[in-house]
């Protein structure tokens, strides 16, 4: 069980690099504000289609793991739990063996982080736009 556990928290910290690193790299490449609606536009959506692309990493990080050691049966299924795990979606339909179960719950509660990160992004990036289009936030 120990070794289980302290796999689902390498697993959450390669989340973690995959993101840093991910999200430092999408705002370094888009660095620049935009100047008219359709920029801003544009922004908003490489970042979401970024942010997305790297939770895809993620969840393919875990699905990876699970079909490695034997705890899914095969790939497919795999990554079809770990979508509905990260996404905290959890349907019910496949689950992890009764010894994994931890580990899927570390997995539930990385994409939680995760998620709240690219969201904190977003909204820095919003930020960005109403202060320098003149506006303010409520």
């Amino acid at each position: 069980m120990i070794a289980k556990l302290l796999a689902g928290g390498c697993l959450m910290a390669a989340c973690v690099a995959i993101h840093v690193s991910g999200l430092a790299a999408a705002l370094r490449w888009f660095r620049r504000d935009p100047d008219s609606f359709w920029g801003w536009t544009r922004l908003f959506t490489a970042i979401a289609g970024w942010s997305i692309l790297l939770h895809l990493l993620e969840i393919c990080a875990w699905a990876v793991y699970y079909r490695m050691a034997r705890a899914i049966p095969d790939l497919t299924l795999a990554a079809y739990f770990s979508a509905v795990t990260y996404t905290t979606t959890g349907y019910g339909d496949v689950v992890l063996p009764e010894e994994w179960r931890l580990v899927g719950g570390i997995e539930a509660l990385t994409g939680i982080l995760m998620c709240g990160w690219s969201t904190g992004v977003s909204f820095a990036v919003l930020s960005r736009m109403l202060r320098q289009t003149g506006h303010e936030l409520p």
